[in-house]
């Protein structure tokens, strides 16, 4: 099956909002379409190749459609619209397991406040009309997109998702005698490895789609993407990490909090006094046992009691975005040490008043999010440390 034709190559520049990139093709700067909301931060690093599809309609305001990005030697595929014609393509070829023996009655079904990607029957007394025959069991199927890769681990989702929250729950609801209710997340890489819900990013969807696993099937399979946009029919099953989720999807574990500084600046910061601060990102690691949430709430509110380091800074500074990494392991200095390995200056001192660390304040000149080395580290400590057989952590860098 062969999803696009008319792909040109484009460099990625910048993403001025969510459905918007901008890309170089050739000496020309340009807008192109992105019909994918997800954050996709990993993936859109600075100059990584972009896959864009020619609209035959001359009167779009942006020609371009950003189908695809290159990661790690494969196209990712972006257009979320057309994840559903993937999964018919596989449910027709009979590459779903556990989807093997049912027919395909409709595309889109609305059941109470929700509309599930398919509308199936299993048995062979189902037909394409949707006639009920004895012994025939009605399948709702939702499909997700999943582009979101740590490594060797593949998470859904990279966006807090009510919608998808709502979806698991109902499809739980609904299962019974004659109602089977099946999620399949088609991960669009073919070199992962295992599954994990992000319970990082959204800890309330995790928890519903491991509690509904008693009731509905949950599919991680991985694809696989021809540089001509052809999709093969070979899939594999992911293992999904449920005792991971049931171990570390916690209010608490540590954090990294980044602020921007767009001029030097002197701040007092507490005990430390009056410290020179140079234009930067700045990349503060912390840690909350318990009350996760409410902590990172507070670094994101100005006009508070100032009572930590980082409370002076955050008065000072933008806010830029923080990076939950829920946890029962004690990783706060073990994530400093990394962070200070990718850091181009540190602030001695800052934060590190309870423990050995000389600091726990990174900076750099540019976005840190715009490192692999970030998302390389970020990855480690977010999923691939609970793989079976995980790659050495990256390599701590000594105090120095």
């Amino acid at each position: 099956m062969r999803l696009f034709n008319n792909v040109e190559e484009a460099f990625f520049v910048s993403r001025p909002n969510r459905f918007v990139v901008s890309c170089r093709m050739g000496e020309t700067l340009m807008e192109a379409y992105l019909p994918n909301p997800g954050r996709l931060s990993e993936l859109f690093l600075p100059g990584v190749t972009l896959y864009l599809e020619k609209s035959l309609n001359k009167e779009r305001k942006l020609p371009y459609t950003v189908v695809a990005v290159l990661s790690r030697g494969y196209p990712v595929l972006l257009h979320t619209l057309r994840t559903n014609d993937v999964a018919e393509f596989l449910l027709r070829e009979k590459r779903v397991p556990g989807l093997e023996d049912t027919c395909i009655i409709k595309r889109e079904k609305t059941v109470g406040e929700s509309r599930f990607d398919f509308f199936l029957k299993r048995g062979t007394e189902g037909d394409e009309k949707g006639r009920k025959g004895r012994g025939v069991k009605e399948v709702l199927l939702e499909v997700k997109s999943c582009t979101l890769f740590c490594g060797r681990v593949a998470m859904f989702p990279d966006a807090v998702t009510l919608r998808g929250h709502r979806h698991v729950q109902e499809l739980a609801a609904l299962a019974g005698p004659h109602v089977e209710g099946h999620v399949l997340f088609v991960i669009n890489h073919p070199t992962i490895e295992a599954f994990i819900p992000d319970f990082h990013t959204d800890p309330a969807f995790a928890e519903a789609l491991s509690l509904a696993r008693k009731s509905i099937a949950i599919t991680p399979l991985a694809i696989s993407v021809e540089s001509d946009f052809t999709v093969k029919a070979e899939t594999r099953v992911l293992p999904v990490l449920w005792d991971v989720v049931e171990e570390h999807n916690i209010d608490g574990g540590v954090y990294l909090c980044v602020l921007r500084l767009p001029a030097d600046k002197k701040i007092r910061v507490g005990a430390l006094g009056a410290v020179n601060f140079k234009k930067g990102y700045y990349t503060y690691v912390g840690s909350a046992a318990k009350n996760l949430n409410k902590r990172m709430k507070r670094h994101g509110k100005k006009d508070k009691k100032l009572f930590w380091n980082i409370d002076y800074l955050v008065e000072e500074a933008e806010f830029v975005r923080i990076l939950p990494i829920r946890t029962r392991d004690d990783l706060e200095c073990a994530l400093a040490r990394r962070m200070r390995g990718i850091s181009e200056w540190s602030v001695k001192g800052f934060g590190a008043s309870d423990c050995a660390c000389s600091t726990h304040l990174f900076a750099t000149k540019e976005d840190p999010a715009a490192q692999e080395d970030f998302h390389e580290m970020l990855s480690y400590f977010r999923a691939e440390r609970f793989l079976p057989v995980p790659v050495p952590s990256p390599a701590d860098h000594s105090e120095g």
